[in-house]
């Protein structure tokens, strides 16, 4: 019996590994949810199109509701750090400005499926309460991303911004959202107009 209480994985490690499987199956489960969008998904579709047990998802997620949030929470997270080294190494504004442009129109192409989820969940929150804590940490995470690209593009330029970060925020979801609309019904410049009007916005900022 003792040998068997000293063996046994402390309940933190267990928690740790069901949190380390819980975010395996939803990067598994992503591009799955991300295809089909929330209404059109539950977690028997997600099983079928994924080859992932059934059971296996109802043991680590409640519903297809905490699923969802996951993959989308883990989806945002790495999109909240694709700008890091564009702020980190960038010795000008305008080699900020362009670098930022650049990322926002690949990202816009490479992951257009995620971020309309993304716009899809979101819609959904005004609809229902249970994705509510995990859009508001979402929206908490993209803010704080673009008020590090404007305070350094402000003080590359030497300048102060004149917007609040939920301003900013505000402005270049708004335009992000409008740019993924048109990309998604096949503007040919949708991503060029983005990376051009990203520049332009920064330079709003000040």
């Amino acid at each position: 019996m003792v040998d068997a209480v000293v063996n046994a994985p402390s309940r933190a490690v267990r928690t740790d590994r069901v949190a380390a499987r819980r975010r395996e199956l939803a990067a598994a489960a992503l591009e799955t949810i991300a295809d089909r969008g929330f209404v059109n998904t539950g977690l028997r579709d997600i099983a079928a199109h994924t080859g992932l047990s059934l059971g296996i998802l109802h043991y680590y997620f409640d519903d297809k509701d905490d699923l969802i949030g996951q993959a989308v929470w883990q989806s945002k997270v790495e999109c909240a750090h694709r700008y890091d080294a564009v702020v980190a190494t960038s010795l000008t504004s305008a080699e900020l400005a362009e670098g930022f442009g650049a990322e926002l129109a690949a990202t816009l192409v490479a992951d257009c499926a995620e971020h309309r989820l993304w716009y899809d969940l979101r819609n959904q929150a005004l609809f229902q309460n249970g994705f509510r804590d995990t859009i508001i940490a979402i929206d908490g995470l993209l803010t704080d991303m673009v008020w590090s690209v404007v305070a350094r593009y402000a003080e590359l330029s030497g300048s102060t911004p004149q917007v609040r970060p939920a301003e900013a925020y505000a402005m270049f979801d708004g335009f992000f959202r409008n740019s993924l609309i048109a990309h998604l019904r096949d503007v040919p410049d949708a991503p060029e107009n983005l990376r051009i009007g990203a520049v332009r916005m920064l330079h709003s900022t000040l």
